[in-house]
């Protein structure tokens, strides 16, 4: 029994700031991976790509983390374009991996599976349930909300959403995804909604204005804590999550988790690539007289 479980393809990434050009792996389940790695839980990927890669597993392996690789034609092929402030980004995608099924996560039992899909197709609803049965199900709405023509990335709507939710316990959304699902700007408002779907704990990221988390009826302030310098935000959602599932799973509370995650991001985006720190890095940051934004709702 593992205690998180995240599935999700590793991709290649092209990231293209202000600053640099940089050819890396990517997705969910590599910045997630690299993140959860140093919290003491006991931890296994399961990921999807072509043989072409299989570096990119063996690096993760090399730092002692657990990797089930499912065979997959492709692997996906992102390109990431970051502006000045590095809360907006623009994606192209230059090849897909085959869809995740029922039958590659039937032999593995986890506390917490947290699904990171990268396009709309990649974990069908059918997994969703059937992995909801087994433990908690945390899922990163990413995924569902892009549709790729000609390359190009598009937000869409989710239409399987109150079908699929209902099976979720946490959903990180940022603020522009919760506004996709449904249809309203206003945080408070469509937190509720979300968990008036079935959503347990709703987690909605606001980039360097912090995030809310909504859970029981009761809204969660999160800062955000102000970094040194901004390098690389991607992959600092991922960060977040794995901060945040990893301190529940320990039974902090939802301020206490929320608050670790949010250090964990900011560290992430002090520096390129994935996070490297530790959890001692991460509680030191939280001692420390950082600077917090919090976001006005």
């Amino acid at each position: 029994m593992y205690d998180i479980c995240c599935v999700g393809h590793i991709t290649l990434d092209k990231v293209v700031t202000t600053k640099s050009v940089v050819h890396m792996a990517g997705g969910t389940s590599f910045y997630f991976s690299n993140a959860v790695r140093h919290m003491d839980v006991k931890y296994r990927l399961v990921t999807g790509l072509a043989e072409s890669e299989m570096n990119s597993v063996a690096e993760l392996r090399a730092k002692g983390i657990e990797v089930d690789v499912v065979p997959s034609r492709h692997t996906v092929y992102f390109e990431n374009i970051y502006s000045e402030n590095q809360d907006h980004r623009t994606q192209r995608v230059l090849q897909k991996a085959d869809p995740f099924s029922i039958e590659a996560l039937s032999h593995t039992d986890a506390r917490f599976f947290h699904l990171g899909p990268l396009l709309a197709d990649d974990i069908p609803v059918e997994l969703i349930k059937s992995l909801s049965e087994r433990g908690k199900v945390a899922l990163d709405v990413q995924g569902y909300l892009r549709k790729v023509e000609n390359h190009n990335v598009h937000a869409i709507d989710w239409p399987a959403k109150q079908e699929a939710l209902k099976y979720i316990h946490t959903l990180k959304a940022n603020e522009h995804e919760m506004e996709v699902l449904t249809g309203l700007k206003d945080v408070r408002k469509g937190a509720k909604v979300l968990a008036e779907w079935g959503v347990k704990e709703v987690v909605i990221t606001l980039g360097s204005m912090g995030s809310v988390i909504y859970a029981n009826g009761v809204f969660h302030h999160i800062p955000a804590y102000v970094p040194t310098v901004v390098i690389d935000a991607t992959g600092c959602g991922d960060t977040y999550m794995a901060g945040y599932l990893s301190q529940r799973i320990k039974g902090a509370t939802l301020q206490e988790a929320g608050e670790f995650a949010a250090a964990m991001a900011t560290l992430k985006i002090e520096s390129s690539g994935p996070f490297t720190g530790t959890k001692e890095d991460v509680l030191d940051l939280l001692a420390a007289s950082r600077e917090k934004v919090f976001a006005e709702l």
